[in-house]
């Protein structure tokens, strides 16, 4: 029996590779979750026709505690469906690795992820980006400032940043990037470290995947101001910028 993680790519249910749709076809049981990240371009029920299959979409209880995906797979063929690609998030490499030490089949089908599209998008140079983190919503008032710590250390070794907003799709609940910008410069107001500043440049991705994709480039004060319109949204805040980086930044402005 076995456990396949299949990447769902970023927008919608066409974004699935042809491999990854065979394996779903195939399965004897088809999870997806949609807590990680969320494809605004498909319903349930869209990836039911595709599959003409049921479809269970889990919650994060249920693949983090529960794990029902590993619990399936011991006498079943069980498909995962994951926004973006599989391994991206710590929770489905930790499954992957139960899944190996209690003698299941794994394999991974890998599809788009926002780690090669933003980059793409903006004109920056994969190679330069150093470690991610995700800006989330207050915590009993609290502000979380590992995006923060982030941007700070990529911006000592000269890297850019890329900075997840976070979701709760239970709520219906997707952090603007907006309110992103103001809880960074919250912090900034704190620490006084000049990690980040209302001058500072930054890139807003909105909707990688999707045919109304936007990329805004500006300085975070006028950014502050912008309406970005539908999630899901990232942002990066630039380290140093090759000259070619530059004029891509500066081609996406004019445009």
């Amino acid at each position: 029996m076995s456990l396949t993680f299949v990447g769902l790519g970023l927008f919608d249910e066409k974004d699935i590779s042809l491999k990854g749709l065979e394996r779903a076809k195939e399965a004897d049981v088809i999870f997806a979750e949609f807590y990680t990240s969320k494809l605004f371009g498909a319903k349930k029920e869209d990836f039911e026709e595709l599959f003409e299959r049921e479809l269970r979409v889990l919650s994060r209880e249920e693949v983090e505690q529960q794990q029902k995906p590993l619990e399936l797979a011991h006498e079943n063929d069980v498909v995962f469906l994951v926004p973006g690609d599989p391994m991206i998030s710590t929770t489905h490499t930790d499954l992957r690795i139960k899944a190996m030490e209690n003698a299941i089949e794994t394999q991974i089908i890998h599809a788009s992820s926002i780690f090669t599209a933003a980059p793409g998008l903006s004109g920056l140079q994969n190679y330069k980006f150093g470690r991610s983190a995700t800006v989330t919503f207050l915590s009993r008032g609290e502000v979380a400032e590992s995006p923060y710590n982030a941007i700070k250390q990529n911006k000592e070794n000269g890297l850019h940043t890329l900075l997840f907003l976070d979701i709760n799709e239970e709520k219906n609940r997707y952090m603007a990037p907006n309110r992103a910008l103001e809880l960074l410069l919250k912090i900034e107001e704190g620490r006084q470290e000049e990690v980040i500043g209302r001058e500072n440049l930054a890139v807003v991705v909105s909707r990688a995947g999707s045919d109304d994709v936007e990329v805004k480039v500006g300085e975070v004060n006028d950014l502050l101001e912008f309406e970005f319109g539908e999630p899901l949204h990232s942002l990066i805040i630039p380290g140093e910028l090759h000259f070619r980086e530059e004029e891509a930044l500066r081609a996406i402005r004019k445009g």
